[in-house]
């Protein structure tokens, strides 16, 4: 399943991931020309094949190895109720999947282990599990199973982080269960052992992207209290599910050796084993070359040194995420549970628009991340073919144009000392901050800051310095007074629905922006009249062009993510991570790894 592993809330990026190159360099673009927006299509962003490239002949019975880039042990939480983290997502890929399949905007089709029905009303969805699916013991995916997942989840002792979704608050009864009040969910039904209904207050299109989709074993779990799930071993060291592998040993933290499920539902994997291993960013490089790892999740700050390798290929998409630079223009109202855009500062949208106007993202694009990051021209990233829209009236790089801007606003240089006062000729000082991360961290926030000076704008670093993680976030988080603007970035997850970032009643709309246009068209976009494909695109081209008028935040830039793979793997596809049906089909053409010689 095309399932990227974030919450359904929408989840942070740390921005030190988007600072990826040791290239400290930026240049200019043509200043008396607007940068083109980026409408490559998909299969081209990085000149990057989605799909492996290998004709060679298979093996039988091949075995690979994987590699989990990360610098700190996996947590082990091997449950997708419970695992809140990329790692453990990695090692869950092989054996826990999704009821569901995608199609590419990430909505729900029948092709995976189970198919669904909506009701005329779009407010009942009925499950049905298909018969060949059963768990890696041998016992059969049940409607229980589903069911007790939402149990699970929506307790009151759940101590994981998946109750949080609006689709799931959304199912009838849910609300009374949760606090208590309820042994069961009301609006979900048992119809046989393999079909299951669950009916919501409202009709929602995001039920097909953002419905909570596994099952988790009761006659396995059943008997451990919720409360100590989470920590039990039959989570951490003999977790089991229904995917293309079963777990045969795990090394805690460090790695783990599937075996094939030869009952998988898809049909029986062709590779016999995957050993999978956590590997450290700073050697991975080296391990792909001596072959001792197949496949890899491949850092971009290394690419430029892995370019030429004859060994391994790479493979890319685009990321479910985006860059942005937001504008503080008000506070949150903890009591009212509301946005107030109640500062003056920015209230002038042409100020905004000039300060979008003044960033050459294409340069920062190709020399910064080596070509793997490119303009975002929308907070809808084309990792969404279907509701990307590329004539959205971005913002590209015109400094002239945003001096014009400026001029309009009344920002102008009174002192002739090279730097605009506002329209009341007072000195203008904004604050940016901007995340500490590695030695590109520092001099990208520097070539913002240059870029604003160019077209007289004085900004510098909140503090002086740039911020570590967890101080950003409580800045961010607490509208601290400091904070004029930010540089940041969101994974959106699978639900293209923007309502959780930019709507006047979430917490996540750090820009405080509200709009009377903005929350009818959010709520347009997830109206039940948003079950007609072609309204909603309509609602959410309007919307995205709405956006890019007003600039509440920047949209800098969209990412390309690699893979790295031995060149005797075959069939494995950009998105093995997030597709159901992926791993059944990888195979290797050699009993050893190619290794670069």
């Amino acid at each position: 399943m095309k399932k990227k592993y974030t919450l359904k809330f929408f989840s942070l990026l740390v921005v030190l991931a988007l600072l990826l190159s040791a290239c400290t360099k930026t240049s200019g673009g043509d200043s008396k020309k607007p940068t083109a927006s980026n409408d490559k299509p998909k299969e081209e962003i990085g000149n990057f094949p989605t799909v492996v490239k290998n004709d060679k002949k298979e093996i039988v019975d091949g075995s690979l190895t994987y590699a989990l880039v990360s610098d700190t042990p996996f947590e082990g939480k091997l449950s997708q109720a419970f695992g809140d983290g990329v790692p453990d997502a990695e090692v869950m890929q092989f054996f826990d999947i999704s009821l569901f399949s995608t199609n590419d905007d990430y909505e729900f089709t029948n092709d995976g282990p189970a198919t669904y029905e909506l009701s005329n009303n779009n407010k009942t969805i009925t499950v049905k599990i298909k018969d060949n699916v059963n768990w890696s013991d041998g016992k059969p995916v049940t409607a229980q199973d589903y069911e007790y997942s939402f149990l699970v989840i929506g307790n009151k002792d759940y101590t994981g982080v998946r109750y949080g979704d609006a689709i799931t608050q959304s199912i009838v009864g849910m609300k009374e269960y949760h606090e208590g009040k309820a042994k069961n969910i009301s609006g979900i039904k048992i119809i046989d052992n393999k079909t299951m209904s669950i009916t919501f207050k409202e009709a929602n299109p995001s039920l097909l992207t953002g419905l909570w989709s596994w099952a988790m074993p009761k006659h396995y779990l059943g008997d451990i209290p919720i409360k100590d799930l989470a920590k039990s071993d039959k989570i951490h060291k003999t977790p089991i599910g229904f995917g293309p592998f079963k777990i045969k040993k795990i090394v805690p933290g460090e790695s783990v050796e599937f075996e094939r499920n030869d009952d998988y539902f898809a049909g029986k994997p062709k590779l016999k084993s995957i050993v999978l291993k956590v590997v450290n960013p700073k050697v991975i490089l080296q391990s792909l070359k001596k072959g001792e790892v197949d496949v890899a999740e491949f850092p971009s700050a290394q690419y430029e040194a892995a370019k030429g390798s004859k060994n391994f290929q790479f493979i890319g998409d685009i990321d479910l995420a985006y860059n942005y630079i937001g504008f503080k223009l008000g506070h949150w109202d903890a009591k009212k549970g509301e946005n107030v855009m109640d500062n003056t500062k920015f209230q002038d949208k042409r100020l905004r628009q000039a300060m979008a106007y003044a960033l050459d993202n294409k340069s920062v694009g190709e020399k910064i991340y080596n070509g793997l990051r490119f303009p975002a021209t929308s907070l809808i990233p084309p990792s969404f073919p279907s509701w990307y829209n590329k004539d959205a009236n971005s913002i590209g790089y015109d400094p002239e144009k945003a001096k014009k801007l400026l001029d309009e606003a009344g920002y102008k240089d009174v002192d002739n000392d090279g730097l605009r006062e506002d329209p009341e000729g007072n000195k203008f000082h904004i604050n940016y901050l901007a995340m500490s991360g590695d030695d590109t961290s520092e001099p990208l926030a520097k070539f913002y800051i240059q870029s604003w000076k160019k077209v007289g704008l004085d900004v510098s670093l909140v503090d002086g310095r740039l911020a570590e993680f967890n101080s950003f976030y409580d800045m961010v988080e607490q509208d601290n007074k400091k904070v004029d603007m930010w540089g940041a970035a969101w994974s959106t997850g699978t639900d293209v629905d923007p309502y959780g970032l930019y709507s006047k009643d979430a917490a996540f709309n750090f820009s405080r922006f509200v709009s009377d246009k903005n929350e009818q068209l959010l709520a347009d976009g997830h109206s039940s009249q948003a079950f007609d494909h072609d309204y909603r695109k309509k609602v959410y081209d309007e919307w995205q062009t709405f956006m890019n008028d007003e600039m509440p935040v920047i949209p800098t830039l969209f990412r390309s993510k690699i893979s790295a793979i031995n060149n005797r793997v075959t069939n494995i596809k950009a998105n093995f991570l997030e597709d159901n049906l992926n791993w059944v089909n990888v195979g290797v053409t050699s009993e050893t790894p190619d290794v670069e010689k």
